[in-house]
């Protein structure tokens, strides 16, 4: 899934759970009734469009765990 700024936040964690760090450091409610990314960022005052682009730094940087390891 490619989340972006319509992706309703509990997706973006679900799908990319090391984004809950941002979402916690912007001060926005994670579950927040399955609003979109943009419409939180709105109605809270925050440009998405700065948001987005942290969420994506978080996700590129993001080494994936093979769960399946020992």
């Amino acid at each position: 899934m490619n989340c972006d700024l319509d992706t309703p936040i509990p997706d973006w964690i679900i799908e990319h759970p090391e984004t809950a760090k941002v979402f916690d450091r912007w001060g926005l409610d994670t579950s927040c009734a399955g609003k979109s990314l943009r419409y939180v960022c709105i109605h809270q005052g925050l440009s998405p469009q700065e948001v987005f682009e942290q969420l994506l730094a978080t996700t590129e940087t993001f080494a994936p765990v093979d769960r399946d390891c020992p």
